[in-house]
């Protein structure tokens, strides 16, 4: 009886309240029955929850072949890294709320004497990144990465973190005598942490010090801040890297900054 009043919903009060909610609840609302199911699987419902056409734009090929339906589309959306159109950028969706993530490569960046081969040099990633190149760390006394980006194109209120992603090379030094300082802010609002790249997590935490995690795909990730992107906010999220003392340092390879939603109690 109760699967026979559901069904009969009126189907476009269905179209109205399945969008409200976010990918995995119009997942688990096909499931409740053959209404929920014709509802939750169409293009009217899976278009609220990513960008359209001509908001979005990936390099060639990132969608190829083009998708047959709207839950299709975000589905690949949300299955891994995408790049956009300069190749030295990506983003994807977050899968559970359809939050816009995105990446920025080393050439994205701003490293202060990059270009400098007697402090940093460029080098090739071959197969472990969709990203053709990263910045290695041959000497410095000052590190300096940074970067900026429009709050406008995230999610609005939505909680995010920003991720140094990185390997450690051979014969690395200084790069935690002392920590480095991990800087992120958005309008006014400043998160400011120590970053570690080499040591171990203690257990349990000291501080609030940020600590290396090894990531799925091979690389090293450690967080530099966090934010909260409200609705409507209109400016910049701020995003550094910085030394704290003036030792040498060496041995430190970027792939980029990820910035992805906060992952709950982390």
């Amino acid at each position: 009886m109760e699967e026979a009043w559901i069904d009969r919903l009126p189907q476009d009060l269905l179209q109205r309240v399945i969008p409200l909610e976010t990918p995995r609840d119009a997942c688990r609302a096909a499931a409740v029955s053959q209404a929920f199911r014709a509802v939750a699987d169409s293009d009217v419902v899976w278009g609220k929850f990513q960008p359209d056409d001509s908001s979005l734009q990936l390099a060639d090929g990132e969608l190829f072949p083009p998708p047959r339906s709207k839950k299709e589309r975000f589905l690949r959306l949300s299955a891994g890294l995408l790049l956009l159109p300069d190749r030295r950028r990506g983003m994807w969706l977050d899968r559970g709320t359809g939050a816009r993530c995105y990446m920025l490569s080393a050439r994205a960046l701003v490293i202060i004497w990059g270009d400098t081969p007697r402090y940093w040099r460029w080098i090739p990633l071959a197969d472990s990144s969709r990203f053709e190149e990263g910045a290695e760390l041959i000497d410095v006394c000052w590190m300096e990465i940074r970067r900026n980006i429009d709050s406008r194109i995230l999610s609005p209120n939505s909680t995010y973190a920003a991720f140094m992603v990185f390997k450690i090379a051979e014969g690395f030094y200084g790069l935690d005598t002392p920590l480095q300082e991990g800087t992120v802010s958005l309008g006014g609002r400043e998160s400011r942490r120590e970053v570690a790249f080499t040591s171990i997590d203690p257990r349990p935490p000291q501080g609030s010090a940020a600590y290396p995690q090894k990531r799925a795909d091979g690389w090293m990730e450690v967080e530099l801040g966090e934010f909260f992107n409200e609705d409507g906010e209109d400016g910049e999220v701020g995003i550094s890297l910085m030394s704290k003392g003036p030792n040498w340092k060496r041995g430190l390879i970027v792939l980029g900054i990820e910035i992805r939603l906060k992952e709950h109690g982390r």
